[in-house]
């Protein structure tokens, strides 16, 4: 008795084990449920502040990390003398943007901190403002990173303004269309509603492959009642099929009634 009991309470016990991973992916998501139900009670000069710090933080991450695979290529390249400005401006512009692309760890960290804060700063300023996130909002905030990353990294020519403005349209144009692309991809496809009654048969049958036949015939629901053996020979479904198809028909009451409305 005190076995069968002891292995009662194990029993009992072994589901509230849990795995630590699983416990610490719940406990991390708790928390950034309840700081995002803070920070949507804040005011928007503080939650516009801590959004920017957020993301700058994480940008700057990012870019020490990619700083430390470019370390090399910016440790090799030459140290223009002094008077190389005053010669050649151009060069000593392209020479600047070799550096901020091939910068080390804290010249990357600098340049996506600024890159992502702002981005998540103007983003938050136009949810607030405009109620919802849309393509408009995207292309703001990006155009704003876009030219504060081009001025802070020193990227382009010697015109710093024309600079800022040709990179924040670069960076608006290319989060526009990555915008545009991501909202065609997440939208769940749309139910073709003139097929519904003839997939749902088709799914009871098992013969939903058959789908795409009823369709390039346009075989809709309103033809169910008049379907015949020789318009889904027309479509080039099997006999074996159509008799399946054929006999549903048959004996489903409402699309018999259909058929006696359809013939008066």
């Amino acid at each position: 008795m005190e076995q069968g009991k002891q292995g009662v309470m194990v029993a009992k016990l072994m589901p509230q084990q849990q795995n630590p991973i699983e416990q610490l992916q719940a406990r991390f998501k708790e928390l950034e449920a309840g700081f995002r139900a803070w920070l949507a009670k804040q005011s928007l000069p503080v939650e516009v502040a801590v959004v920017t710090a957020t993301s700058a933080a994480q940008g700057a991450a990012i870019g020490g990390f990619m700083g430390t695979l470019t370390n090399d290529v910016s440790s090799s390249m030459p140290t223009p003398p002094p008077q190389a400005a005053s010669l050649n401006p151009q060069a000593m512009a392209s020479f600047k943007q070799a550096q901020a692309l091939a910068g080390g760890p804290l010249v990357q960290a600098r340049n996506f901190a600024v890159m992502t804060g702002v981005n998540a700063g103007i983003s938050c300023v136009m949810k607030r403002l405009r109620g919802k996130e849309d393509v408009q909002s995207s292309m703001v905030a990006a155009f704003g990173s876009g030219a504060m990353f081009s001025l802070v990294s020193g990227m382009g020519g010697p015109n710093l303004a024309a600079n800022a403005v040709t990179s924040g349209l670069f960076f608006a144009l290319v989060q526009g269309g990555l915008f545009q692309l991501g909202q065609k991809f997440s939208q769940p496809p749309t139910e073709d509603t003139f097929y519904s009654k003839t997939r749902s048969m088709l799914n009871n049958l098992g013969l939903q492959n058959y789908e795409k036949n009823f369709k390039k015939g346009l075989l809709t629901d309103t033809t169910l009642p008049l379907l015949t053996d020789s318009a889904l020979r027309d479509v080039k479904i099997p006999p074996g099929p159509r008799l399946l198809i054929l006999d549903h028909i048959q004996r489903d009451p409402e699309i018999k009634d259909n058929r006696r409305g359809s013939g008066r």
